[in-house]
């Protein structure tokens, strides 16, 4: 940090004084928020006017790694203790909350920061990641966080007491990685009236929701008020349509979503079906973004005869879709009719962004290009702005 000294007069005498201790009080909240909570704890010693500043903080962060194995009981609890020092001296109002734990001695130890943030009104935004292959359980204490906005939880047990019912005033939803009922999760987004953005990520068989007991057509009538959702196919790939195939469209529309991410699989026919459906039924989409995902050894190969006939589809309506992107494209045939479908139903579509994949070939990706100047297909924006690219191998 740079040193500007200026004069000022105090007394008949002129003394200096530094720049940063002349920063408005909110410029100084807004550094400290965006530190690390360790770093913004050292600034005390920054000047006099700085050395309380963060005990003020809106948001408190905690990211707590793996200890050393020398003496790591001593370790463990002096962090604890650090930690719980920290919310001692904090007095302003403490609106958001996040901590970020990979290690499971300390997971097994924060019921009780938990308790004592169930204990104030003012939390609005709760974060809580752990990447460990184990879940934390939500002690009964933090379902009491009745002021929450904004959830978002990686890697935990959900199960609430038998009288919650939901957190009236959520408005953002995010289980990633969790452990929960059906029932739980209807339960949620059934009591949160004001929810307007809901994601739902798993990443493998070890942290599920028993989507098979919940058919696509119950879980989307919970959400028909939603504005922005998010799925991983390992959710879409496991509904259960009520024993039969996939509604064209839901009994429910999702007439407020704008906008819908989605990881989907173009090898299995019921994932492509889930999201024609949810295409289908969200007439005001104003943004669609997928990632395809392609495991060959899982799925297998297979074909679809004229799955995006656009024949089949002549009564889906993208009047207000501006955006379209897809991430990992293969460039398989029914990939681009997908593609074709969107751009030939969607009349103010500004920007079409394909990302190849980085294992389609020079060759292929000319040809693509080739096949799209010789042979233009139907467009209901002449307009948009048709952009591909190459992603970069990781």
């Amino acid at each position: 940090m740079e040193y500007i000294p200026q004069s000022i007069k105090l007394g008949g005498t002129y003394q200096v004084m530094d720049r940063i201790s002349t920063l408005p009080q909110g410029i100084i909240e807004k550094i400290l928020t965006l530190m690390p909570l360790q770093d913004a704890v050292k600034t005390s010693i920054l000047s006099r006017k700085w050395r309380y500043c963060w005990t003020s903080m809106p948001k408190l962060t905690f990211t707590v790694l793996n200890l050393s194995s020398d003496s790591k009981e001593v370790n463990k609890h002096k962090l604890l203790k650090d930690i719980f020092h920290v919310f001692i001296l904090h007095t302003g109002p403490l609106l958001e909350f996040c901590i970020y734990i990979n290690n499971t001695e300390i997971a097994n130890e924060i019921d009780p920061i938990i308790l004592h943030l169930s204990r104030t009104k003012n939390i609005k935004k709760f974060k809580f990641v752990k990447i460990l292959n184990d879940c934390y359980k939500l002690p009964l204490s933090f379902f009491s966080l009745q002021g929450l906005e904004h959830l978002d939880l990686t890697g935990c047990v959900v199960n609430p007491p038998l009288i919650f019912n939901g957190f009236s005033m959520l408005r953002s939803l995010c289980f990633s990685s969790c452990i929960i009922t059906v029932e739980v999760l209807l339960q949620f987004l059934t009591h949160c009236p004001l929810l307007e953005e809901f994601t739902l990520v798993l990443y493998d068989v070890t942290h599920y929701i028993e989507l098979q007991q919940c058919t696509f057509v119950e879980l989307f009538k919970c959400l028909s008020s939603v504005q922005v959702l998010k799925l991983s196919r390992f959710c879409i790939e496991d509904f259960d349509a009520d024993g039969s195939c996939m509604p064209h469209k839901l009994p429910t529309p999702l007439v407020y979503l704008r906008v819908l991410v989605l990881d989907v699989c173009f090898l299995q026919e019921d994932e492509i079906y889930c999201l024609l459906c949810l295409i289908n039924s969200s007439p005001n989409l104003e943004k669609i973004n997928l990632e395809m995902c392609w495991d060959h050894d899982e799925c297998g190969e297979q074909n679809f005869n004229k799955l995006f006939d656009l024949e089949d589809h002549l009564d889906l309506k993208l009047d207000h879709l501006k955006e379209l992107e897809i991430t990992s494209f293969y460039n398989v045939g029914y990939e681009m009719e997908f593609v074709k479908l969107i751009m030939a139903k969607s009349p103010v579509l500004k920007l079409a962004r394909i990302k190849l994949n980085p294992n389609v070939s020079v060759d292929e990706e000319i040809k693509m290009f080739q096949d799209l100047v010789r042979l233009p297909f139907p467009r209901a924006s002449p307009t948009a702005n048709f952009i591909i690219e190459r992603m970069p191998f990781n």
